[in-house]
């Protein structure tokens, strides 16, 4: 009998079980990741796997300089593009919509939280049949919320994300030419 991901099933049991074993082969390959593992980083392979002799390799971790002529570091690239005006521009627009509504809303949950101690009998005023005016309000808080939340995404998706997609883009182009053609 084989699983629903067409591999058949190691176990043997009727049931499919919702996590599948990693058989990692001899304890000498037990370091090494397969090539079928979802997880492998091809341009991290080699970091901190065994060097033939059973011992783990110290781990290395990439310098911040490039290796080409130009002698300029990665971190200066970061450094200019958010000195750009592009860069400045996504993060107006982000602040733009994000002080006005936090404010807006720490001020709802604040005015909740005070009404509903400092004046019982306002809330406690009947609005339709057993809702009171206490529990509209405690429901409009989730509401705002999700309302809150829909407009962030789509304030992000229609002003911000395709600005700081390219930015994205770009300060990979720049890095990876810092880099000497290496991500």
């Amino acid at each position: 009998m084989q699983s629903s991901k067409g591999r058949p099933r190691r176990d043997g049991a009727g049931q499919e079980s919702s996590v599948e074993r990693l058989d990692v082969g001899p304890p000498e390959e037990a370091g090494h990741l397969r090539y079928d593992d979802p997880w492998y980083d091809a341009l991290a392979s080699g970091w901190g796997e065994p060097d033939g002799a059973g011992v783990q390799a110290s781990v290395v971790a990439p310098s911040a300089r490039g290796e080409g002529e130009t002698g300029v570091a990665a971190a200066d690239v970061y450094l200019e593009v958010q000195r750009s005006a592009a860069f400045q521009e996504v993060r107006r627009r982000y602040r733009r919509f994000v002080v006005p509504a936090f404010v807006a809303f720490f001020a709802w949950y604040v005015g909740y939280v005070v009404a509903a101690t400092a004046a019982p009998e306002l809330m406690a005023r009947p609005v339709v049949g057993a809702m009171n005016v206490g529990l509209v309000a405690g429901l409009g808080q989730f509401l705002t919320t999700f309302l809150f939340t829909w407009a962030y995404s789509r304030h992000a998706r229609l002003r911000r994300d395709r600005a700081a997609l390219d930015l994205r883009w770009d300060t990979q182009e720049l890095t990876r030419g810092v880099n000497g053609g290496a991500s």
